[in-house]
């Protein structure tokens, strides 16, 4: 594993026990911008899985408890007039951050998935015929309980779609609970982070890197074969877009990053195939009685496509 992101992944580690798969599946969705949505039931540690790794990066972290209140100024600032300058002046909202942690997104009412959607896409904000850029590396980290449904807004599939990965952290094993239990003893795990593993600078600089990652033609035709065949099945109402093949293309070229190699394997694709894909389509009920979740359907299709060789050319 690359150094500097083994060290990031031990500073997270800190504070997060076990979840190893998920911690490098969220680091390789910041090599390459992308936002990430956890979905999981309450007390399993998204928030702090997020903020551990906010921590351990020396950038500028904000958090926003989203609830039906919250006004989209909140998210994208506000002008407001100046008395001592005699003109309006803008006021920085939640996303002019490096990480911003969007607890409940479901809770939020549209305007406010609306107003978080134009800094997710376009890492920009419009507001008086001024844009204010975002900084950079800028990530929105979103978390969502599945269980809940009163008080909260379904996530329409264009917004589910600008996430590059949706995560699940699941329960942990008894022996991950122990030790949980004994971290949480004295003090929040959080304090166990010091001082950051690497700077905003470093995660820039690994960005850069990670895009000049080869992949193969082989790779490519993989990928998009996966994406493709998502499509006019009938086990699905809707199929995986061209974002979608960009976000899987992207994740595999980080994932190569992570494990030191020059090139993409078909193996890297599909470590990161369920992740990426399987919020992005929508299983006819057909579908739903043959497979039950996404994920399944997504690893079917990566059982029934056929892996390329690598010594082709």
């Amino acid at each position: 594993m690359n150094k500097k992101i083994s060290v990031l992944a031990e500073s997270v580690g800190k504070v997060i026990v076990g979840k190893d798969d998920t911690v490098i599946k969220l680091i390789s969705a910041l090599l390459c911008e992308g936002h990430v949505l956890l979905e999981d039931v309450p007390g399993v540690g998204k928030t702090q899985l997020i903020t551990a790794l906010s921590r351990s990066i020396g950038g500028k972290f904000n958090r926003i408890q989203l609830t039906p209140d919250v006004m989209p100024s909140d998210i994208a600032g506000f002008t407001m007039l100046d008395s001592k300058q005699g003109d309006f002046v803008y006021r920085d909202g939640a996303v002019m951050c490096n990480f911003l942690l969007a607890d409940e997104i479901n809770r939020a009412s549209p305007k406010v998935q609306s107003a978080l959607l134009e800094a997710m896409e376009e890492r920009q904000i419009s507001l008086d015929g001024v844009t204010h850029a975002l900084p950079k590396p800028f990530l929105v980290l979103a978390t969502q309980n599945p269980v809940e449904t009163y008080g909260t807004f379904h996530l329409p599939e264009a917004q589910m779609d600008r996430f590059f990965m949706k995560l699940s952290m699941g329960y942990p094993t008894e022996e991950e609970e122990i030790k949980i239990l004994e971290r949480t003893e004295y003090h929040n795990p959080i304090k166990n982070i010091d001082a950051p593993a690497m700077s905003v600078e470093d995660v820039i600089a690994m960005q850069e890197e990670v895009r000049k990652v080869r992949v193969t033609d082989q790779v490519k035709n993989y990928i998009v074969k996966l994406v493709t065949s998502t499509r006019n099945d009938r086990n699905t109402v809707l199929g995986i877009s061209p974002r979608g093949s960009i976000a899987l293309y992207k994740a595999a070229k980080a994932f190569a990053y992570i494990y030191e190699r020059e090139y993409v394997t078909p193996d890297d694709v599909k470590n990161v195939a369920v992740s990426v894909l399987a919020h992005r389509i929508i299983l006819s009920p057909q579908g739903k009685t043959a497979f039950e979740t996404n994920e399944r359907y997504i690893e079917h299709i990566l059982a029934v496509n056929n892996v390329p060789s690598m010594s082709e050319k």
